[in-house]
């Protein structure tokens, strides 16, 4: 079609002299607006919070039958307020298709929705963000195809002005891209609500501009009559301690549904032993005895990972294995590779067989891997095994796959999932993980929702010290916590002992977050968690120097608290463990900081003193 190319390079264009404007829409407080402003490539709505401007934003809608496009806001109907967003919905120039904006205070949010095109195949969106100059975005890089597919990259950062050109990958980047806007202010690019469509990317297409962007490229893909795009999400942050503690996903998802999930008890959160790290996959003889460490550790759980299904009479196995289980107070995770069971012939027929032969077998739940897509068939699978998942109350953790976009609040078995680079990076040829990339997550990933980096590990930390090896267990978010370590390592090494209650007790749910000064997306995480009335301070050091922190203490209160303090040892000579006996030679091990341990009496109005080596870490725990 000749109209679709001309109409995205208008876009690239982005020319925002308006040839007229039309009245505001607004958040519910006035706080933030979306002014229409109609220039030659169509309607640009410039988003305005308390006098700056932090975008300009383009839709439309390429279909099989033409482009959708919306002439401004005249028509807008205002809705009623909900979650602080006040919704206006602008009916398209040909009237089969209504655009959702939905504004708050912090956000400004917007969908497309089917209004009489029926099911139509979508060849992509006009959908834009241009942002400010100078603007500094958080993506994810990775050397290789897979970054696109599994989210695993390390982030980094640059000018918005940097993006067309900066990545070997290409100038397409996943979502969340998290923004640090020239006035000190932060916020992100995401989506929510995902469902029946194409998860999105964004092409940095140049003049500070990024564009919906999918994998299926001008083929496009299907939606059925009645489809509705997910939420295309601005978020706004005064600063990062907004940012951490947004609710802005949670608040454009759909709620769960209150029959599917009118019994809850069979979500539990906690940790989980994981053979795979350390050792690769087991005997059923070796997932019992990591079953037994898991319980002495006091973990709610153990993942039992790939190969376990080539185990003779494996289904007889894993029943054995989880009433072993039982009666330990251990519950099990079954991985799966999500290729034998995403034929949707039959409703998903292999699909539902299978998870009725986890249920009988009595596991817990899933882990299904190598998704390694966000096109809308790997979408439609994941959604189709969480609401079967949850039909047979299984828990489920997804991995291969892309960051969220609120599942999990929609579907509360969604206990964690990956999108994430994590600790599996630390055994793998193209590298460790960085402190720096550490500093950055929960800034960045896990602004948007819980992650499976699998944290802990003191045999192979990369560069980074054992004290930020302990600080990743506060500072990084997912309620099934999948510890990387070998559990006998953390068990019998005596230079571990004084950490095992740290480990054993730390949560996975948290009733509050605070992001602490002098955090610094990148050079320094500084969090602090309360969970039943205790209160964990997690450091990250993102930097290779040595670094000593001053820290208030004000989030306290008033009562004094004993603290126990887990920090880099600076005296100590630098240790190394000795690696399994599978570990590759190819594997780089360095010399790593061991920690200390101290206990004081700190409470509010105290400042805290930390020293930190380079690419260390500190945990206290306020009692």
């Amino acid at each position: 079609m000749i109209i679709r190319p001309v109409c995205i390079l208008l876009t690239l264009c982005f020319p925002l002299a308006a040839v007229c404007g039309e009245p505001a829409l607004r958040s519910p407080s006035g706080r933030l607006s979306a002014r229409s402003e109609t220039t030659d490539s169509g309607t640009v709505f410039r988003i305005i919070r308390d006098g700056h401007t932090y975008a300009h934003i383009h839709t439309g809608m390429h279909t099989g039958r033409g482009t959708l496009t919306w002439s401004g806001a005249a028509a807008a109907n205002a809705g009623e307020s909900t979650d602080g967003f006040r919704e206006y919905r602008i009916p398209s120039d040909d009237g089969r298709a209504e655009l959702m904006l939905r504004l708050s205070d912090d956000a400004a949010a917007f969908r497309y929705r089917d209004t009489g095109t029926g099911a139509v195949r979508l060849t992509g969106e006009a959908s834009a963000w241009r942002l400010p100059e100078r603007t500094r975005v958080w993506f994810f890089e990775r050397g290789n195809s897979y970054k696109l597919k599994s989210y695993a990259g390390s982030w980094t950062d640059a000018a918005v002005e940097e993006l067309p050109a900066i990545s070997p990958q290409g100038p397409v980047q996943g979502t969340p891209l998290t923004l640090a806007f020239p006035d000190g202010r932060y916020g992100f690019l995401s989506e929510a609500a995902l469902a029946g469509y194409s998860g999105m990317r964004l092409r940095a297409v140049g003049g500070n501009t990024l564009r919906a962007d999918f994998t299926e490229g001008a083929e496009g893909f299907a939606v059925e009559a009645g489809w509705s795009s997910p939420w295309r999400v601005l978020y706004i942050a005064d600063d990062l301690n907004a940012l951490v503690n947004q609710r802005v996903i949670e608040a454009l998802s759909p709620a769960p549904d209150p029959k599917l999930f009118a019994d809850r008890s069979y979500i539990v959160p906690g940790k989980s032993a994981w053979r795979w790290f350390s050792r690769l996959g087991g005997s059923f003889r070796q997932e019992c005895k990591i079953l037994d460490q898991a319980a002495a550790l006091g973990f709610a759980y153990t993942t039992v990972d790939e190969g376990w299904n080539r185990w003779p009479k494996s289904w007889k196995r894993i029943r054995r294995l989880t009433r072993r289980g039982a009666g330990k107070g251990v519950r099990v995770m079954l991985w799966k590779r999500s290729q034998e069971i995403a034929d949707p012939a039959d409703g998903y027929l292999a699909m539902r067989l299978w998870l009725d032969s986890v249920r009988r077998a009595g596991a817990a739940g899933v882990k299904v891997d190598f998704m390694d897509s966000e096109a809308k068939a790997a979408i439609d699978f994941d959604l189709t095994l969480l609401r079967e998942a949850a039909l047979r109350k299984l828990l489920v953790n997804f991995h291969g796959c892309q960051a969220p976009a609120g599942e999990s609040f929609t579907w509360p078995n969604e206990v964690t999932r990956e999108g994430i680079r994590g600790m599996e990076l630390n055994n793998m040829a193209e590298g460790t993980i960085s402190a720096r990339h550490n500093a950055a997550l929960p800034f960045t990933r896990f602004a948007v929702g819980h992650g499976d980096y699998t944290p802990l590990s003191f045999a192979t930390p990369g560069s980074t010290s054992w004290a930020h090896q302990l600080a990743t267990l506060v500072c990084f978010t997912s309620p099934l916590q999948t510890i990387a370590e070998d559990p006998e390592l953390l068990l019998t090494e005596p230079r571990l002992a004084p950490a095992l209650d740290l480990i054993r007790e730390v949560p996975t749910l948290w009733d509050r977050t605070l992001i602490l000064a002098p955090s610094r997306i990148g050079e320094c995480t500084v969090m602090a968690r309360c969970s039943g009335g205790v209160w964990y301070l997690g450091i990250l050091n993102g930097t290779r120097e040595e670094r000593t922190l001053r820290i208030s203490l004000d989030f306290l209160g008033p009562e004094s608290r004993t603290a126990q303090l887990y920090v880099d040892d600076l005296q100590a000579g630098k240790v190394i463990l000795a690696p399994p006996a599978h570990r590759e030679p190819r594997i780089a091990r360095v010399p790593v900081a061991p920690f200390r341990c101290e206990r004081q009496t700190l409470g509010g109005g105290d400042t805290l003193t930390v020293r930190l080596a380079p690419e260390g870490g500190a945990t206290v725990v306020f009692r």
